[in-house]
């Protein structure tokens, strides 16, 4: 569109200056944080109780609100569960990130901080979820792209944190297996303390990177 400014001259009309966004409401800030209390409750619940004794009322409950406020936000119970767990998993990642934030760090440190990531609550509750993925079929397919999902966010941290360099042979594979062991661990965890073991597997990975990293 133009406007006309004289005989036989032009100029562009100017272009309406387009509203702002509108900012968040209270109704939609409270919206989040019952949202965030839901995932989090669902969380804990599934690492304390598994699934069968976690439901959507159970959460409900734990978090503050109603049944009726949690299946507002998620529609069954496969949604609120396969969503917590990414939910947690995110803000590890996001933690652990922020813990380095330098980038690669000192390989003692880093392996332990790789380690934390399956001896605690979200490892539980991510247990706990692919257990009844093995026997509910319509929650298999989620929990199995979602395990993917984090494995491959997981895998790129470790990468960047200890500085690896994948294009050399068998290095991929050692963070791999690095990320394999930590898991091991995170099971040997479940039943009984395994602080003491874990600290010198602990270093001698750190140790392992080290001949393999350089």
């Amino acid at each position: 569109m133009v406007a006309v400014t004289g005989p036989g001259t032009t100029t562009p009309a100017a272009t309406p200056a387009a509203a702002p966004a509108p900012a968040a409401g209270p109704k939609q800030a409270r919206s989040r944080v019952t949202r965030r209390h839901l995932l989090e409750a669902a969380v804990s619940c599934l690492a304390e109780h598994g699934w069968a004794g976690s439901t959507v009322a159970v959460v409900a409950e734990r978090a503050g609100v109603s049944r009726g406020a949690a299946q507002h936000h998620f529609r069954t119970r496969e949604d609120l569960f396969t969503a917590a767990v990414e939910y947690v998993a995110e803000e590890r990642s996001t933690a652990l990130r922020e813990l380095f934030h330098a980038g690669p760090a000192a390989r003692p440190a880093v392996v332990e901080a790789l380690v934390d990531l399956y001896t605690g609550v979200l490892f539980r509750a991510a247990l706990q979820l692919w257990v009844a993925a093995s026997n509910e079929e319509q929650l298999r397919p989620r929990v199995t792209e979602l395990e993917a999902r984090v494995g491959r966010e997981t895998h790129r941290i470790a990468v960047e944190l200890l500085g690896a360099d994948e294009s050399v042979p068998g290095v991929r594979e050692t963070v791999q297996g690095l990320l394999d062991m930590a898991r091991g661990l995170g099971l040997a965890n479940v039943l009984t303390d395994d602080t003491a073991r874990r600290e010198r597997v602990v270093a001698q990975w750190a140790r392992i990177l080290d001949a393999t990293l350089g």
